[in-house]
């Protein structure tokens, strides 16, 4: 009994890599953003994501209906939630992913690792990588991806609207006469920002801010004394834990009355889904910063 189950799961797992083995018959050889020549379906049909910001642009290009699995933490839109989760991004299950016999899986350079997106590329599933580094790289990708899923119309759509967004927010900034000194607080303890050529520090700057944190070191670590010393005038505070923990980092900076941001009234707590994915809704993490950075130009935003 006990061999003829494991034989039936082996010719089981047989099938699953002979199908995914077999090349389409209409397929296309592609270069993805890592420079990596491969071999990918004319029109994929079972996509994984390995990425939730990937997931989200699967979705915001109207191609959910694609989606046969999706990283662990995609929970945007709620469609999303539904679907099969993979692993994490640092942790993808290659078995679970083979067990969905994807055409196709979506990577993200930074987060997935390389021996895991090797083994199923060994496997003959295609893998294409993208690696979104600013504004402009989201927008790229949100292209790139739309033709890979015959979504071209779809995608020019949404490249023109963020697009136009991206360029109304930058002459708003243009005419601002100062920028207010702004703290990024990135997560609890220890107290980590953003540094100069990060993601963050081109929202904030680009939203009409300056960053205190600008530096060579990507993401620098600060004690509260070397935070109350740069004497921000904003301090936005961003993290995946939710709840309490954000209430009570904002209350423990509020009490410094001789910190700027305290005196205002501006230590803001912000969802970190929309500033740290590299989605199109980083544009409205980018419009959000805005309004919190100059709320008196905040009715002109679409």
């Amino acid at each position: 009994m006990k061999f003829d189950l494991i034989l039936t799961t082996c010719i089981t797992w047989l099938m699953v890599v002979f199908t995914i083995l077999q090349v389409p018959a209409n397929a296309l050889t592609i270069t993805d953003q890592l420079g990596r020549q491969l071999v990918v379906p004319e029109d994929p049909q079972r996509l994984v994501t390995l990425a939730a910001s990937l997931t989200e642009i699967v979705f915001a290009l109207g191609q959910g209906n694609r989606l046969v699995g999706v990283e662990q933490f995609s929970d945007y839109p709620p469609a999303a939630r539904e679907l099969p989760t993979v692993g994490s991004y640092i942790n993808p299950d290659v078995e679970r992913i083979v067990a969905l016999r994807p055409d196709l899986c979506l990577a993200i350079k930074d987060g997935n690792p390389h021996h895991r997106v090797a083994r199923l590329e060994g496997l003959g599933i295609p893998v294409y990588a993208v690696d979104p580094r600013n504004l402009a790289g989201v927008i790229r990708t949100v292209e790139e991806i739309g033709g890979l899923l015959n979504a071209a119309i779809q995608a020019a759509a949404l490249r023109e609207d963020l697009s136009r967004r991206y360029q109304r927010l930058r002459s708003l900034v243009e005419r601002l006469d100062r920028r207010p000194r702004v703290f990024f607080q990135i997560g609890t303890s220890p107290i980590v920002s953003a540094g100069s050529h990060t993601f963050l520090d081109e929202l904030i700057t680009t939203a009409g801010g300056l960053n205190l944190a600008a530096g060579k070191v990507p993401y620098p670590r600060f004690s509260q004394e070397q935070v109350l010393a740069l004497q921000p005038e904003i301090i936005v505070i961003t993290s995946m834990t939710r709840g309490e923990v954000f209430e009570r980092v904002r209350a423990d900076w509020g009490r410094w009355a001789g910190l700027p941001a305290a005196r205002e009234g501006k230590i803001f707590l912000v969802d970190s889904d929309i500033v740290d994915r590299p989605a199109p809704r980083i544009f409205d993490g980018l419009e959000l910063l805005f309004r919190l950075f100059h709320p008196h130009l905040a009715g002109e935003l679409p």
